[in-house]
């Protein structure tokens, strides 16, 4: 069982369904992954066969109808395993793509897309930030201006998860002259219309695993069918789907954190110094109760969090608390658990200086840190 409450004979099976996988087509080949720069795509058709992508499609577009705690438990059980990089590109696809289309997306654009997403055929990507444009929606540069029954796009992305894989990227873009967020839509962009470019993959400190790209759009033609939602309703839907996205990157940071806990604890156990185990010192065994403090704390609310969203009842400012907290938790916690490794943490070849690497972002996509605070101070 995991560390949420509430689980069902039927969460536990799909539990371990999904350690299953990871135990035979991840652990195998992570590292050859991190070195590449990016999973393989077989990976996400593998997935998708596994059940494992978009477990919250309904049936009728190829799903299996499953509640978003399965969303969890993917990214639950990958981070438990130290592997944040590929599920949080698995995540953009599954708990943010799919959140669009299922809450915006036509008939037509559902079955279209969904049952492909499901199974792996196509894999997807938002495209929101701009080289000038970090937090700030509303200031998009990239447009996509009518022409007869097309839009064209112009502008460039960066940053994108899943960039060098994408199929189909949901664009940012603004279709009205009007400043601030209004003409902000979002648009369906295949891979192959001409005028796509994905630039280079970034080079980052790390999520080494997970692909994440510049995108480039010049003259692209779409049609106007493509256009997700009605226009110049970008920006309120973008506000509306955040905070599910937010609640996914709590989930991964919590329990990223909670694996960087449990691999230190067994190295403090094994570790002597002085004739004795260095857990066994009161300074460190006592850094390590607070640590153990604030994860117990962490758990507790994001399940929380995740019951209210299943019920429809999740606020901005919950998703952004469970945000803010675990992410920074997660940050600390990381920190700490290296110094407790010495000069070996300091290596690379030891998991937790990974761990360490990949944990700094997550406190700044889907909102930074201080985003979340402004977000939550609005509710005060």
């Amino acid at each position: 069982m995991g560390r949420f409450t509430e689980e069902t004979e039927e969460h536990a099976i799909f539990r371990e369904s999904v350690r299953g996988f990871i135990r035979k087509e991840v652990d195998p080949f992570f590292r050859d992954w991190e070195e590449q720069g990016a999973v393989t795509r077989d990976l996400w058709r593998k997935a998708g066969s596994a059940g494992l992508l978009c477990p919250q499609v309904p049936e009728a577009y190829g799903g299996p109808g499953c509640s978003f705690k399965y969303n969890t438990m993917v990214i639950e059980e990958f981070t438990g395993k130290g592997f944040i990089g590929p599920v949080n590109n698995f995540s953009v696809h599954s708990d943010v793509c799919a959140g669009y289309l299922l809450s915006y997306g036509t008939e037509e654009q559902k079955k279209t897309w969904l049952p492909k997403m499901v199974s792996g055929e196509t894999v997807c990507a938002i495209a929101m930030t701009e080289p000038g444009t970090g937090s700030d929606l509303q200031a998009v540069k990239t447009r996509a201006k009518q022409a007869g029954d097309h839009f064209v796009i112009n502008g460039s992305k960066t940053f994108i998860s899943n960039g060098q894989l994408a199929d189909l990227v949901i664009v940012v873009a603004k279709t009205g002259n009007e400043d601030g967020a209004a003409g902000v839509s979002l648009i369906l962009v295949e891979s192959e219309r001409e005028g796509f470019e994905r630039g280079r993959n970034l080079d980052k400190i790390g999520h080494h695993s997970a692909d994440t790209s510049e995108l480039f759009f010049s003259d692209v033609k779409v049609p106007l069918s493509n256009l997700l939602g009605s226009e110049g309703s970008g920006f309120g839907a973008l506000m509306s789907e955040l905070p599910q996205e937010r609640l996914t990157i709590a989930v991964a940071s919590i329990g990223a954190a909670q694996h960087a806990f449990d691999i230190t604890r067994m190295y403090m156990q094994e570790r002597k110094a002085f004739g004795k185990p260095i857990i066994k010192f009161q300074a460190n065994s006592h850094k390590m109760a607070d640590l153990k403090a604030d994860l117990s704390v962490g758990w507790a609310f994001v399940d929380q969090c995740i019951k209210q969203h299943e019920r429809g009842e999740l606020t901005p400012a919950d998703a952004s608390i469970a945000k803010l907290w675990c992410s920074e938790l997660q940050g600390k916690l990381v920190d700490q658990c290296l110094q407790f490794f010495g000069g070996y943490g300091f290596m690379k070849e030891y998991e937790i200086s990974r761990l360490f690497n990949d944990a700094r972002v997550q406190r700044i996509y889907g909102g930074t840190s201080e985003i979340m605070r402004e977000l939550i101070s609005r509710y005060l």
